[in-house]
């Protein structure tokens, strides 16, 4: 199977599986999705999703959040880890946004990632998913799901992100990285791959990838 012919059948399968793609992070608006995303980094959606709302309750926009200090900011959202680095990067961004921007999140990938504690993906993942503009973030899942799948060498999210966007078409970009998280989480988690159920991996994985569901 070529590699258009790979890309045309994930796209297919996928669309059966998730016809829906909700945002896994809960936000009210482009300032707390920011927030969520750049807590995510290195915890799962769900813990995230526990800590939210109390962090919001606080503070759910850079006016409110930039007059907690940042020890209160750490101690609430502590279980998300790293908290040190995350909570000074919430505080220090909402002031900026504040300085610079009004209080208003900016509609501009290369200002976001300026912002402390905002990589590429986050910044890529607050475009797509809260401006709708085509982007491709790449995380875990989608780095080792299109490794194994053989549409990237897997030797960076860089490379796997270039990759992505060179075979998928840009209108699938922002449901299809969605679509391959939740295939992800559900059928082909990273430590204990279900060779009964990642049916993908079976149809078009690379040989290495088939012998790991066996």
């Amino acid at each position: 199977m070529t590699k258009k012919e790979k890309g045309i059948y994930i796209i297919n399968e996928l669309e059966k599986l998730y016809p829906e793609t909700p945002v896994p992070l809960d936000h009210k608006d482009t300032y707390t999705l920011l927030i969520a995303v750049l807590l995510s980094a290195q915890c799962t959606d769900e813990r995230v999703n526990k800590i939210t709302p109390l962090l919001f309750n606080k503070a759910d926009n850079p006016f409110d959040m930039a007059k907690l200090s940042i020890e209160e900011i750490k101690e609430i959202i502590r279980p998300c880890g790293l908290s040190p680095q995350k909570s000074k990067a919430i505080h220090t961004l909402s002031q900026i946004l504040i300085d610079k921007f009004n209080g208003i999140v900016p509609e501009d990938i290369e200002e976001l990632e300026k912002l402390p504690g905002v990589g590429h993906k986050t910044a890529s993942v607050v475009m797509s998913q809260s401006f709708g503009h085509p982007m491709f973030p790449v995380d875990t899942h989608i780095h080792r799901l299109l490794t194994r799948w053989g549409i990237t060498n897997g030797k960076s999210v860089t490379q796997t992100e270039k990759d992505a966007k060179a075979l998928f078409p840009k209108e699938y970009w922002n449901k299809l990285h969605l679509q391959i998280i939740f295939y992800g989480r559900e059928y082909s988690p990273a430590r204990s791959p279900k060779s009964d159920k990642d049916h993908i991996t079976k149809m078009i994985g690379t040989s290495k990838a088939k012998k790991e569901l066996k």
